[in-house]
């Protein structure tokens, strides 16, 4: 970093955050910390040098200078790749937030999304299963980003429960916090629900892009209960979900359902099926639906009364316990298996 008052700056920031940043002077030696480093800030004065270098892109990359930056540092943090550019001292409060939050980050939750392949496939309720079973290991959310779903504080038996709900956080500007979203949420135990409290709205990207950071860092499972719908914003919450799975009604109207589902997805995540029910059987359902089947579940005559008491759509020794078992441990598998990638990516850097 060539200011040396920036420095100077950012090191009694850090200071004040708890943290004990490693500092490069640019060029080769910020390369060799640029993929470990799980926050990056760049000083003004070495942006240009560092993106001519033309470092692999990666989150968590912020470009720092002091008031009124000139045009072309905005160029640069482009080229880098950069979250944003925070000008001193304006920016003081997020650069603190961002240094304090590094605990957090290290502690990310890995994020299952539910997306029904077809009208009835029991989304929801899978979702809520996934997250009463998440957290008997530890916290867990249930995000709905469905405005036009069953609602799943509804399943849960949440509902009447204070707590936040999205109206309060379409407006969100600036970084929300782990803990004060974790604790704010209706709960039951380690499980958390953050479900709608009005009539269906659009939910807009910033917010859904931002709480659901701040969930993955405040929890250790993230279940995103998805709309079956398609667009930039579904796209990029698809694409921050380590699992998609799919529950698949076994009629021939809903396998086919199903496969232009699966086929919306694209090659961005990986992406398994529940089937549902009696039906042609798990590699007959594979082949016709484009995706393996992770685990089949029959049909659960009791799940309807256990929401309707109040207690979650899981009931001890049920079959539905053991599907959200077999989806969680395929969830932990491809977990280890995206930390080994990118240890390994890392080294390579």
């Amino acid at each position: 970093m060539g200011d040396a008052l920036l420095r100077d700056e950012l090191l009694a920031l850090a200071a004040a955050a708890g943290v004990s940043p490693r500092v490069s002077a640019g060029g080769v030696e910020a390369l060799a910390a640029w993929g470990r480093a799980p926050l990056v800030l760049v000083g003004a004065e070495s942006a240009h040098d560092l993106a001519a270098l033309r470092p692999p892109r990666r989150r968590g990359v912020h470009v720092v200078t002091w008031p009124a930056p000139p045009d072309d540092l905005y160029r640069a943090a482009v080229r880098l790749g950069a979250d944003d550019v925070l000008p001193l001292p304006g920016a003081t409060e997020v650069v603190v937030e961002l240094l304090g939050g590094l605990d957090e980050a290290r502690q990310r939750g890995r994020v299952v999304g539910v997306l029904g392949g077809s009208g009835g496939a029991g989304a929801t309720t899978l979702a809520c299963a996934l997250g009463q079973v998440a957290a008997l290991e530890g916290p867990a959310v249930v995000v709905d980003a469905d405005p036009w779903g069953p609602g799943a504080d509804r399943v849960l038996g949440l509902e009447a429960t204070d707590g936040v709900r999205w109206e309060a956080l379409l407006d969100t500007a600036g970084r929300l916090g782990a803990r004060a979203l974790r604790e704010s949420l209706p709960q039951r135990g380690d499980l958390g629900v953050l479900a709608w409290g009005g009539p269906p709205v659009a939910l807009p990207a910033s917010a859904a892009r931002e709480t659901l950071a701040a969930a993955s860092r405040g929890h250790r499972t993230v279940v995103l209960d998805l709309p079956r719908r398609f667009g930039a914003d579904v796209d990029e919450l698809v694409a921050r979900c380590d699992l998609v799975v799919v529950p698949v009604a076994p009629t021939l109207g809903g396998l086919a359902s199903a496969a232009r589902t699966v086929a919306g997805l694209g090659d961005r995540t990986t992406v398994g099926l529940l089937l549902r029910g009696r039906g042609p059987g798990a590699e007959a359902t594979a082949a016709a639906v484009g995706a393996p089947v992770l685990a089949e579940l029959p049909d659960q005559r009791r799940v309807a009364e256990a929401a309707r008491l109040g207690v979650g759509p899981v009931r001890p020794r049920g079959a539905l316990l053991h599907a959200a078992l077999t989806v969680l441990a395929i969830l932990a598998d491809v977990a280890r298996a995206d930390d080994r990638s990118t240890e390994r990516g890392r080294g390579a850097a």
